[in-house]
């Protein structure tokens, strides 16, 4: 009786301790596909060559999706739209759920119209009016944008506003000419490039006026400052540095340089947010000249710059590798050009039309801030 009672008892436990066994297995086994999600979650951002344009494609952790900007208008209005889609495509989106203009020139909102007929977009962010009152400007703002937002919303942001984008902290750090005035995580401190930094006056254009943000996800950060120029990148970073560093600069205002009131990418902006990579969306003939490229490749804490295109304003002299660079030339030349052309880029005809293949940049971050950037020519 003894003997079988304590067979009873083993049984007992023996299924006890089976289940204790399949509670842990459940437990570990949760645990390890939560560890594999966070490991496998990522932020994609996809430069998408918009010939001296922009257009910012960046998908969260979740699928949410964001879009800065809508490449050129006019004759080129199908052309940018359809690589915009071609590459939320590839990411295997259905729509675009935030759109933001940083501001209202035409290669910056230019596809607009032409994006929306072609894919679906949840909401709409700007700085506000135009203040150039430009006709093609005026005229989209008052008979196309107005139908485009009814269907969905429009929010015209202000410094310190936040996007609520799922697995991101996004944050507005410029528009409408005004700057963000707080620390971000990481930011504070006096910004010693601004010993040398001397206002060169008001810039009354729209690049002033753009939004400018900035995006965390996890260690990882990144910084979009639009087509902001030089007072605005003075007030955001002097005398104190609001942003910190950041790990990569999706270079502003198509890599011009700093030479003019209405010029960007100073040694004050630059240097201080002392990116890990810059990516620099630029033209042929536009962006990528020597005075902007001498301050990004000379950054501190540099490991790479990427071009969307080869710049014959900076030739080979102040380039970068042809590894570096997606798309190469838009039409054939007799020679690779080692200095930069001379004369200032409006004194040089516009570029020929490139119809043909694009090449798209592709950033892959994760969550601890290790990310990778794939030239998709190569």
């Amino acid at each position: 009786m003894v003997i079988a009672l304590q067979g009873s008892l083993n049984g007992f436990l023996s299924e006890e301790l089976l289940m204790r066994s399949v509670a842990v297995f459940v437990v570990t086994l949760a645990v390890s596909i939560s560890a594999a999600q966070s490991q496998t979650r990522s932020l994609q951002v996809y430069v998408v060559d918009v010939e001296g344009g922009n257009a910012t494609l960046f998908i969260g952790p979740t699928g949410e999706s964001v879009l800065i900007d809508t490449g050129n208008g006019g004759a080129n209005a199908e052309r940018d739209a359809g690589r915009i889609v071609d590459a939320a495509r590839d990411a295997g989106l259905t729509q675009i759920d935030h759109l933001i203009t940083t501001h209202w020139h035409g290669d910056h909102f230019g596809g607009m119209a032409e994006l929306a007929s072609n894919i679906p977009i949840g909401a709409y962010y700007d700085p506000g009016p135009s203040v150039q009152g430009q006709p093609n400007t005026v005229a989209f703002l008052a008979d196309v944008y107005p139908g485009l937002v009814a269907e969905a919303s429009r929010t015209i942001v202000d410094p310190g506003d936040s996007l609520s984008i799922d697995g991101l902290e996004w944050t507005i750090v410029t528009s409408g000419g005004d700057v963000l005035e707080s620390n971000l995580a990481g930011g504070g401190g006096e910004n010693p490039y601004c010993s040398s930094f001397e206002p060169q006056g008001p810039d009354t254009g729209e690049n002033a006026q753009s939004v400018g943000s900035h995006i965390r996800f996890g260690e990882f950060t990144a910084l979009h400052p639009g087509d902001i120029t030089w007072d605005v990148e003075g007030a955001l970073m002097c005398p104190e540095n609001h942003i910190g560093t950041v790990d990569v600069l999706f270079v502003g205002h198509h890599g011009q340089g700093p030479a003019s009131p209405v010029g960007s990418n100073t040694p004050q902006l630059v240097n201080a947010v002392a990116p890990r990579v810059s990516l620099i969306n630029n033209g042929t003939r536009k962006g990528g000249q020597p005075e902007s490229m001498s301050v990004i490749l000379n950054s501190p804490g540099l490991e790479d710059v990427w071009m969307s295109h080869f710049s014959l304003l900076s030739g080979q002299e102040y380039t970068v590798p042809g590894i570096f660079i997606a798309n190469t030339f838009d039409q054939e030349l007799g020679a690779m050009p080692i200095a930069p052309l001379p004369g200032a880029r409006d004194t040089w005809p516009d570029a020929p039309p490139h119809n043909g293949t694009a090449h798209w940049f592709k950033v892959t971050a994760m969550e601890d801030g290790t990310f990778t950037v794939t030239n998709t020519r190569n």
